[in-house]
């Protein structure tokens, strides 16, 4: 049998039920994630133990297999077709080959497309300084940070290199100059790649991920020294963004990372992406902009009140995620009882419904 083209049908399938994720478990039919729900597709049939390492292998050339045959677990991108992309990671679990495929779409879309807040397009004009796109797992952070940059390609004659893990979006070259470096293939490490990217004269960096104390040292270090940086990190809002990067570093060392991040941060949004029918998602975004109001809280480390400001500047386009969701209900997109399932302070939420119902 034909592996490979078996699961180009199955990937095929799971583009037009407009899944996000298919799973290839032992025991189990494949199954897409469409809408956040798993859904079984039994015309696949069962998959055996055999035919999951099969599929798996498929798509590993012989240094996958190999890296995947010594660490139990490896992963890449995928390029199935000029529609798609595969995030792929193929590890074992109960002595099994398991598969997970995220479907990455070959287009970069906008800003617009995405229907995030224009508002963060400001970031794409900075000449330099470091922005955070930030989020749980799965929300989209990385489509965000793929159009980011590609409005500075289409907008703007920068030279960019991204460090990815794996390369996720391809992008077409515009006006700037882009290069993909890919953690593994290209590179060694997150931090290797950037402190030689600081040497390759970039004006644009996008980091896929802060995963260190190095990476994130050396990350505000290309902020610092006249680089425009984006990265991502797995965090909830954007206090709690800046407490996780100031955390990382020894006590000895919090002091001055806090007057590094106040003077290079330019801001960070962070995103939740909201079911709005059984099939699709709109995000809900925090966006604070660092000002001067921000920065000396950082300075004084009293990062907990920054909150507060984010609430209060909207005319400078910040936006807490309930105001989000609020908008969401007004306009109809979402119900109040969404709202108050992703919020992450629902009482304040309910609060804001019970004025908006005043009025």
């Amino acid at each position: 049998m034909d592996y490979l083209k078996k699961l180009k049908e199955i990937i095929d399938s799971a583009v037009q039920s407009k899944a996000s994720d298919v799973h290839i478990v032992v025991g189990h039919p494949p199954v897409f994630r469409i809408g956040g729900a798993l859904v079984p597709q039994p015309k696949y049939g069962i998959v055996s133990e055999q035919e999951a390492v099969n599929l798996a292998n498929s798509v590993m050339n012989p240094e996958k297999q190999a890296q995947f045959l010594n660490e139990k677990e490896v992963d890449f991108a995928y390029h199935f077709s000029d529609k798609y992309r595969l995030r792929a990671n193929i590890f074992r679990q109960m002595g099994f080959v398991s598969c997970a495929f995220r479907l990455i779409s070959a287009k970069i879309k906008t800003i617009e497309e995405l229907h995030l807040p224009l508002v963060i397009k400001k970031f794409t004009t900075a000449e330099q300084g470091l922005v955070l796109i930030t989020g749980a797992s799965s929300q989209g952070k990385s489509t965000t940070l793929a159009s980011l940059i590609d409005t500075i390609n289409h907008t703007r004659r920068e030279h960019i290199i991204t460090i990815e893990d794996p390369i996720e979006f391809i992008f077409q070259d515009d006006l700037s100059l882009v290069e993909q470096r890919e953690v593994h293939e290209d590179t060694l490490s997150f931090n290797k790649a950037l402190r030689s990217a600081l040497r390759e004269d970039p004006d644009v960096i996008m980091v896929g991920e802060m995963r260190d104390l190095e990476t994130i040292s050396t990350t505000i270090t290309a902020a610092e020294t006249g680089h425009l940086v984006f990265a991502t990190l797995h965090t909830n809002s954007a206090n709690q963004t800046i407490h996780r990067i100031i955390d990382v570093f020894p006590g000895r060392q919090q002091n001055q990372i806090r007057s590094q991040l106040a003077s290079s941060l330019l801001g960070i949004v962070t995103q939740r992406l909201i079911p709005v029918n059984h099939c699709s998602f709109l995000p809900a975004c925090e966006i604070m902009f660092n000002n001067s109001a921000i920065a000396n809280l950082i300075r004084e480390n009293k990062i907990h009140e920054i909150p507060s400001v984010i609430e209060t500047s909207s005319r400078e386009g910040m936006r807490t995620l309930n105001k989000s969701l609020l908008e969401m209900i007004q306009d109809g997109t979402i119900s109040q009882e969404t709202a108050l399932l992703y919020s992450l302070n629902p009482e304040d939420l309910k609060i804001r419904l019970q004025d908006y119902q005043k009025k």
